[in-house]
């Protein structure tokens, strides 16, 4: 019997919405101040995937200029009715100390691959909106509901309103039909009709270790809500020996045969540092119903080999681990940050075979930046590149980076130096904490390309130059890459989160010009490999 292997999809691809049309399944995650907006990953057999399409890929329908670390794009709730597919997303512009600023926002499309609509704003009480497709044609928006009181509990509900496809617009009364249990931190709601009850599906206990998927039912969509007796229904909290923890944020779909699979988020700390540097991932469970009606996973707990549906095999071609920027597009794995790919600043056409990147503001800018990068989806991993750079001034680089946020990343860079000319160094950024871990910048003046990797090996990485490709020089001591991470990310001060982070790591290409003259840089390949 074939088997599912989590994670599905490995790699910053967190809070899973899922659902099957026909017989594809579709899985929408979370990309927060990555561009283009929400990944959507295609199956036929819940065993392969592949990264399919990014439904907001104008600045009309996200713009997330000035939004913060790990703002942006929260939650994603995909689903689909009577021909159309929906989706329903947040944008956050401000996630840190009392308040939340998250404004909702829909849009659809009669195709998964587009074209996608101009949203539809809906509110902006709180976060993970959800659509539910009710059996007598009424259409529900459900969203937990931010209360930034002192005193009060911040997780303040679940909130139900009726959405109106001929006004395109939310109507009627809106009601807090559920306040969660006592685990907390109520989120992440997904409504469900089965045998005549409605399930209200939740997130709680916080997205990091005690994080859990909870369960109440209904005969009524605005309660009450009888809560499941056994609690949270997944988590993996105070079960250090399972590979995936996190395990929380889940959302289900029946196949085609009449089983059942809830997608979750999960983790997978290093150690000893228990840092998630990949992120929050995506998993599968299976899952039955009980004769009195409440779901529960196969297995009971987060596993890594779970029993695959009764589906024909469907696998996709290997994505491929050189990039020799030779096609129209930049490949779908590579992403911005918070701005569209335009031609002011990233080109494929000005050097035929070369991704030319113009340098803007720094790494620190949550506005302008010239970074092309893509998601690390292993523990071990090299990425390459060679770059052709004239650099006049010490404000104008151009290299390799592994990058978290604007506050933490590290960067193997050419640059230019007063005394010695065009040089290679290294900048480190630790929760803010600007660093230069080389002893001396490298001369490399009168070398026209230079050679660039880095080597990850779960908690260490290793920046290496070359003058050939062929030969290889280490610099710098070994970084801790452990740092590239949502624990490491979060600043918590007498309860209120000063810092967080929600995304995982990243490396790619970038290019400054802090002097605003936009020097540009020259990347004839990119190449990924990941290693057993």
């Amino acid at each position: 019997m074939p088997k599912i292997t989590n994670p599905v999809l490995p790699g910053f691809n967190p809070d899973p919405s899922i659902i099957r049309v026909k017989d594809d399944y579709y899985i929408a995650t979370s990309t927060f101040e990555w561009f283009p907006g929400v990944q959507i990953h295609h199956s036929r057999d819940l065993v392969h995937w592949e990264l399919l399409t990014h439904p907001l890929s104008k600045q009309s329908q996200i713009d997330m200029i000035g939004n913060p670390d790990s703002g942006g794009v929260w939650a994603p709730c995909l689903s689909y009715d009577n021909g159309t597919f929906y989706l329903i997303y947040t944008d956050v512009k401000s996630h840190s100390g009392g308040f939340k600023d998250t404004h909702n926002y829909l849009v659809t499309a009669s195709d998964i691959m587009g074209p996608w609509s101009e949203p539809i704003y809906l509110n902006s009480s709180g976060f993970d909106p959800s659509l539910f497709h009710d059996d007598d044609g009424r259409k529900w928006l459900v969203n937990m509901v931010w209360d930034h009181r002192k005193g009060k509990n911040s997780f303040g509900g679940i909130l139900l309103q009726q959405y109106s496809v001929e006004e395109s617009r939310l109507i009627g009364p809106i009601q807090n039909i559920f306040k969660g249990t006592a685990l907390g931190l109520t989120e992440a709601p997904h409504l469900y009709k089965k045998d005549g009850y409605y399930y209200l599906m939740t997130a709680e206990g916080g997205t990091r270790l005690k994080h859990a998927v909870t369960m109440a039912r209904s005969r009524s969509i605005d309660g009450p809500y009888e809560v499941d007796p056994t609690n949270p229904i997944l988590t993996s909290y105070e079960k250090p020996e399972l590979t995936l923890q996190k395990a929380g944020h889940g959302s289900l779909v029946e196949t085609q045969t009449g089983e059942w699979y809830l997608a979750h988020l999960c983790g997978r700390p290093l150690k000893p540092s228990e840092n998630c540097n990949l992120g929050r991932e995506t998993a599968l469970q299976k899952c039955y119903w009980t004769e009195d009606g409440w779901l529960r996973i196969v297995g009971g707990e987060a596993q890594v080999e779970v029993e695959a549906p009764d589906l024909p095999t469907h696998a996709f071609p290997p994505v491929a681990a050189k990039d020799d920027f030779n096609e129209e597009n930049l490949s779908i794995h590579f992403n911005s940050l918070r701005f569209p790919l335009e031609e002011d600043w990233v080109t494929l056409k000005e050097r035929p075979g070369y991704l030319r990147l113009f340098g803007r503001e720094s790494l620190n800018s949550v506005h302008h930046q010239s970074l092309i990068a893509r998601r690390q989806q292993a523990f071990k991993a090299t990425a390459e590149t060679v770059v052709e750079f004239k650099p006049e001034n010490f404000q104008q680089m151009a290299g390799l980076v592994y990058y978290y946020n604007t506050k933490n990343y590290y960067y193997l860079h050419i640059s230019h130096d007063e005394e010695i000319g065009k040089c290679l160094g290294i900048l480190s950024s630790n929760r803010g904490l600007y660093d230069e871990p080389v002893d001396e910048r490298i001369s490399i003046e009168g070398v026209e390309r230079y050679y660039l990797k880095a080597v990850l090996s779960y908690s260490d990485l290793q920046f290496y130059y070359s003058h050939d490709g062929e030969e290889w020089t280490a610099i710098g001591p070994v970084l801790d890459a452990s740092t590239i991470s949502d624990e490491n990310a979060e600043i918590n001060v007498n309860g209120y989160f000063l810092g967080q982070g929600f995304t995982g790591a990243y490396i790619g290409m970038c290019v400054q010009d802090l002097s605003g003259q936009k020097k540009h840089a020259d990347f004839d390949y990119f190449k990924y490999e990941e290693m057993k």
